[in-house]
């Protein structure tokens, strides 16, 4: 392997003199248009009680080179007397509709209120774009259309953070967790509540929401999702969650999301104390040669990118994380070609060195003459990540890498999963 490798870093937001901070990372690729959507919140301190508003910035991809413009302000996603937290952009390859769901929070009510107390003032909502991200509506308040009385079972609830995905069957999914109020009182003061991630989902192209059923055994917090094709045809959504646990928990559901089995542990992948927020995201495997990235068409037919009626390359995922078990420290990724097995998660691949935290994957293909590696179009990936010397709110930073760059970068070990796997040629991109 040589020398220890990190990828470029691009300091995206900074915390200013003021004390203003910037949290909570969320990320999104446009293929269509080549675009890539970096979303966060701004704070007026790291505090999660002084959040405020949510901020955006756009960036143009250049093969291996993104121009960035400005920050903005999204003054429209946001409540009055409400702050704006969670950012969770989704886009709908189909209608062309770019969402961002958000989660508003009364005044400066902190979330730990609402656990021990069980009074909830969180409030779903969305804002979107028919512009990529140009412009946005007013603020749509969701939260008595989609989750109605359950609200009255949920102590607080927030969403991903992060992005959101679109299944080839064009249901849109908006990942969840929700603090469930398990006893209410006893002796007049809330007794126990428990975190449970969960899905929102559309099958209506975003005109309808409804949510699905928590994972039910261990406990699960924030978390992400990924549609996951096996080279056998079936297809799984797989949840990767944050737990408090000392590891991060998977869970999957053969009704893309409705329903979700019972979660395990994934010994590969630790937790620092009281659990981090991470990444995952799904790429097709690079079993098959193509000459073009994929078009704007292609995508809309099918979002995932078959390669052909006859054989669906498996789905790989690339994980992100701070990869100590002490303490929110040294950003990694991992990758695994068999993610229902928990076992089949590789030992990372550092790529930032010093106090990390949140971050957001996102998955692109580009032109094969900005990446010079064998194959058609490189597979390359894209990380926003909470970073800093100190501490790992001093910035939000964007590194941009391929798959070739994770695989001469990490041991492959424990990349085979633990069944038989039919011999392929296997071009690496």
């Amino acid at each position: 392997m040589g020398s220890r490798h990190f990828p470029a870093r691009t300091v995206l937001f900074e915390k200013e003199s003021t004390g203003v901070t910037y949290r909570v990372p969320a990320l999104l690729y446009l293929p269509c248009v080549a675009k890539l959507l970096a979303f966060a919140e701004e704070r007026l301190s790291a505090d999660d009680a002084h959040a405020n508003l949510l901020v955006l910035r756009r960036g143009s991809v250049y093969g291996s080179y993104v121009e960035w413009e400005d920050m903005r302000v999204l003054e429209t996603a946001a409540l009055q007397h409400h702050r704006s937290m969670n950012p969770c952009p989704l886009y709908d390859e189909f209608t062309g509709t770019l969402f961002l769901f958000f989660i508003t929070v009364l005044g400066r009510t902190p979330e730990a209120f609402q656990i021990v107390t069980g009074q909830n003032v969180t409030r779903l909502c969305c804002v979107t774009s028919a512009d990529q991200g140009l412009s946005w509506s007013k603020a749509t308040d969701l939260t008595q259309q989609v989750i109605g009385r359950a609200i009255k079972e949920w102590a607080t609830f927030a969403l991903g953070p992060g992005h959101g995905i679109q299944l080839r069957s064009g249901r849109l999914l908006v990942p969840a967790y929700s603090y469930h109020i398990d006893c209410k009182e006893c002796f007049g003061q809330l007794c126990k509540t428990s975190p449970h991630s969960f899905a929102f989902y559309s099958d209506d192209h975003g005109q309808g929401w409804r949510f699905g059923e928590f994972i039910p055994n261990l406990q699960t917090g924030e978390c992400q999702l990924v549609s996951v094709d096996e080279e056998d045809g079936s297809n799984v959504l797989y949840c990767n969650a944050r737990s408090s646990l000392g590891f991060r928990v998977q869970a999957l559901s053969t009704d893309d999301g409705a329903v979700f089995h019972g979660g395990q542990l994934v010994p590969r992948l630790v937790e620092p104390p009281h659990g981090c927020h991470g990444s995952i995201i799904g790429f097709p495997a690079p079993l098959v040669t193509s000459t073009e990235p994929r078009s704007c068409a292609s995508f809309q037919g099918d979002p995932k990118g078959t390669s052909g009626p006859f054989f669906q390359a498996p789905t790989w995922v690339l994980y992100s994380h701070p990869t100590s078990s002490m303490s929110r420290v040294n950003m990694g990724v991992h990758l695994s070609t068999f993610p229902r097995d928990a076992d089949s998660w590789t030992e990372p691949w550092v790529i930032y060195e010093g106090p990390s935290a949140y971050s957001d994957l996102a998955y692109m293909e580009l032109p094969h003459s900005q990446f010079p590696v064998s194959g058609g179009p490189a597979i390359a990936f894209a990380c926003l990540y909470e970073n800093g010397k100190r501490s790992p709110y001093e910035q939000i930073s964007f590194s941009m890498f391929t798959l070739h760059d994770v695989l001469q970068n990490i041991p492959l070990t424990a990349a085979v999963p633990r069944r038989k796997r039919r011999r392929r040629s296997c071009c690496v991109c």
